[in-house]
């Protein structure tokens, strides 16, 4: 009886911590000793860092900005100072402030749902391997809504080593901090004005590398920006800006796409066309707790009161823990701002089609664009809309079939927004270097009788770690892979096209020369390299590109929904603003027809 109590109460808590997905042990700051043969001399001063499994020369924290604290809060950055002495580049760099979980784990203690990070976090950190000369570069862009996460999450010990590549990953300014418009702290630069800061960081992180990676083995004409999710977001950015011509040559968009936002919603109140998290807004909400305005209206007009120079001075004394209490009230760390700001000087005031069209109007480089085939399935996964904790802690997906309905549909438009159409604005423009992917790996092991491979799939971020080659990031547990040698083999293909396409720009068979043939999009009527283990179908190409019409008419011929209400949740969430018709909507079933599709906008 004892053993299985025992038992039972083992796998109440592993089934809680699955549920809860726990903040992984976070890995120690200091990482390793100096060792004098990494001494490298750079025009803001000496720098030294360590050796990692004995081949790799790894450098942790170099700072390629001014810390944007004071004065500079809010204003483009500034180049490094020169220092004397040595900078011990051997330990992680604070995260940029973001609310605590587990995109924010580089060791140094935040709790979940604390303000971790320090506006002191502009800085990069770079793997290269033993004697490196003239190599590809390969500069990480990390995810994270934009609002979270960290460079120093992620280690390019593995995909440099193997690859023969040198790795860099970044810090950029997130959230209000990263992205913020207000007319009152506009001093008539373009670059401070602008909003953009979070990109801006971006780009001096890219100047730092044209200027100094040479030091470090590598190749300043042959950088490749890759990034997933937001990162790739800001990896299209930086295809779209006029500021970050010619600091980059290869393009990897993973689960991206480009949505920038206009000044009127970064700056506007939300009845005047502003975004909710507008600057107009979150000022309102910072007078509201000061207790100088006792609600919205009354904080407009203590706001319109105001002028310039007395509100830019009452924004720049706020310190970041006031700045995050307007976003924390409601318990969901919630720090939704617009971003990649349509500001005419860092972004083009023009429309994604726009832009990708148009040589003229982008950095035309080689890229690859994909997505992972159950994007969606991250987010449901914990969802108690779609799962409910049977006697409290066991999880069950409530309706299997709407739930991979909701999950094929989700990442469906996700490849219609973020692959395809990009790719058709891209080679229309003349660009005949466009390839894109599908991530199909979906062989998690079950936990506790609950089927991950069923109910994660091939999700969102979980391409990550094969990409680095590193099952050990901190951002993922490491129970959601089996470590089998499927699994490594893949991880080996992926590492081998990413690095191929870094040296040439073409992904080809992949830096071995035996992976199977990745084609140009639409060469040939093929379009995607699906990636999945020989234990399932394999590498290979795929001849579908989605289209609306495409998305829209499967919709609508589905008759699989066995819940009327589910196929219009199903349309309403991934058709709006232009994309949305309401003809169609209530044509799909009696019941669409009674329901207003914000109310099914939900969840």
């Amino acid at each position: 009886m004892r053993v299985t109590i025992t038992f039972v109460g083992l796998a109440v808590v592993a089934l809680a911590a699955f549920i809860l997905w726990p903040e992984p042990a976070p890995e120690p700051s200091v990482l390793f000793e100096r060792d004098e043969s990494t001494l490298r001399a750079l025009p803001q001063g000496d720098i030294v860092g360590g050796i990692e499994n004995d081949q790799i020369l790894s450098w942790r924290g170099i700072p390629f900005a001014e810390p944007p604290v004071g004065d500079l809060r809010w204003r483009a950055p500034q180049p490094v100072m020169p220092s004397e002495g040595t900078f011990e580049a051997t330990t992680i760099s604070d995260v940029c402030p973001q609310f605590a979980g587990t995109l924010s784990s580089t060791g140094n203690g935040y709790q979940p749902g604390e303000v971790a990070g320090s506006e002191d976090c502009l800085y990069l950190n770079i793997w290269s391997p033993k004697n490196a000369q003239n190599l590809p570069v390969m500069f990480w862009i990390h995810g994270g809504g934009n609002t979270a996460g960290s460079g120093g999450a992620y280690r390019g010990t593995k995909l440099a080593q193997s690859q023969n590549v040198v790795v860099i990953s970044i810090n950029y300014r997130l959230g209000f901090l990263g992205w913020f418009s207000h007319p009152a702290l506009k001093n008539g630069d373009p670059l401070d004005d602008s909003g953009n800061y979070g990109l801006l960081d971006i780009i001096a992180a890219l100047k730092w590398t044209q200027e100094n990676v040479e030091q470090f083995g590598g190749n300043p004409n042959n950088v490749t920006i890759f990034g997933e999710s937001a990162g790739a977001f800001n990896v299209l950015a930086m295809m779209a800006s006029p500021l970050a011509t010619d600091l980059f040559h290869r393009a990897v968009s993973q689960s991206g796409g480009l949505n920038p936002q206009t000044m009127t919603e970064a700056e506007k109140f939300e009845k005047d066309g502003g975004h909710p998290g507008s600057s107009a807004e979150i000022t309102n909400q910072l007078l509201i707790l000061d207790g100088q305005a006792s609600d919205p209206s009354t904080a407009s007009e203590q706001q319109t009161s105001m002028g310039p120079t007395e509100l830019s001075d009452y924004l720049q004394a706020k310190n970041t823990q006031e700045l995050f209490s307007v976003f924390s009230r409601d318990g969901t760390n919630s720090v939704r701002v617009p971003d990649l700001l349509l500001d005419g000087h860092v972004l083009p005031k023009l429309s994604t089609k726009d832009m990708f069209s148009n040589a003229d109007n982008h950095n035309m480089v080689p890229i690859i664009l994909g997505t992972n085939r159950d994007e969606g399935a991250l987010w449901m996964v914990r969802n108690p809309e779609y799962i409910e904790n049977k006697f409290g802690f066991w999880p069950t997906i409530k309706d299997e079939s709407a739930y991979r309905r909701y999950v094929h549909y989700g990442a469906k438009a996700w490849k219609l927004r973020g692959v395809d159409n990009l790719a058709r604005y891209m080679t229309s423009a003349g660009n005949d270097s466009v390839f894109a992917y599908r991530f199909d790996w979906d062989e998690e092991p079950s936990q506790y009788g609950f089927d991950l491979g069923f109910a994660l799939g091939a999700a969102h971020g979980l391409e990550i770690p094969f990409v680095f080659g590193d099952f050990t990031l901190p951002m993922l547990p490491s129970y959601l892979f089996p470590g089998d040698k499927q699994q490594l083999d893949l991880a080996n293909s992926m590492m081998s096209y990413w690095s191929e396409f870094a040296y040439h720009g073409n992904p080809g068979k992949g830096r071995s020369g035996n992976e199977t043939s990745w084609q140009r999009w639409g060469d040939e009527g093929q379009y995607s390299l699906l990636l999945d283990t020989s234990a399932d179908q394999g590498i290979r190409m795929n001849d579908e590109a989605v289209t609306l019409a495409s998305l829209k008419q499967e919709l609508k011929d589905d008759t699989g929904f066995e819940d009327p209400i589910a196929h219009c949740r199903t349309y309403v969430r991934n058709f709006r603003n232009e994309t949305f018709n309401q003809s169609e909507y209530e044509a799909l079933n009696s019941e669409c027809a009674k329901h207003e599709p914000e109310s099914l906008n939900q969840g």
